[in-house]
């Protein structure tokens, strides 16, 4: 694949993220979104199990070609590929959380890795020097990694205690912004 194909992935990852949640809540009926986890939707035994296991391995499968993508642009560019590559931990993460259910114990060491993913956009504004640095990315780093450190009020109960599913929302809000804001900046970079 072309390397603007691959970077049209950042786009289209969250589209299919979103797009399963949202679906998925639609069949479960009772669900809401903002005081249920996400790993709610693929627990074992829901009708939603499947539906949601093959959105989240379709999304693991993506952004790790989207880290082919980055990677390649980074080259092309002559930045560190470090802050794409740390993605990778995001796509281990989707495709543990959906081979291993709720209430699977493996569930949330699955998860885990997730969690380094904010160090994505963190290392672009460390790493990626100025003149380098594709359009508008910088922003985009900022943004995201602001809304996804709001996710770690997840490890805050007595924070929005009553809204455990908007918490972590913040953090998924956080990643889709920034595999939006650098796939097309780089895309836009790579008109030039």
């Amino acid at each position: 694949m072309r390397t603007r194909s691959l970077l049209a992935l950042g786009s289209v990852i969250p589209v299919i993220f979103w797009g399963t949640l949202f679906v998925c809540g639609y069949v479960m009926g009772d669900y809401n979104h903002l005081t249920r986890l996400v790993s709610e939707l693929g627990a074992m035994g829901t009708r939603t199990q499947y539906m949601f296991m093959a959105g989240m391995l379709a999304c693991a499968a993506l952004s790790a070609v989207f880290v082919i993508g980055l990677h390649k642009a980074c080259r092309e560019r002559g930045i560190s590929a470090f802050p794409a590559w740390i993605i990778l931990s995001f796509s281990i993460s989707l495709f543990g959380a959906a081979i291993f259910p709720l209430p699977l114990r493996l569930h949330l060491w699955a998860g885990m890795p997730s969690i380094l993913l904010f160090f994505s956009p963190l290392a672009a504004l460390i790493l990626w020097p100025g003149d380098k640095m594709p359009a508008g990315s910088r922003i985009w780093a900022i943004v995201s990694l602001a809304i996804m450190l709001l996710g770690f009020l997840a490890f805050m109960p007595e924070v929005l205690g009553a809204w455990p599913g908007l918490r972590q929302r913040f953090f998924h809000i956080g990643w889709s912004l920034w595999f939006i804001g650098l796939g097309r900046a780089f895309l836009v970079s790579t008109k030039k």
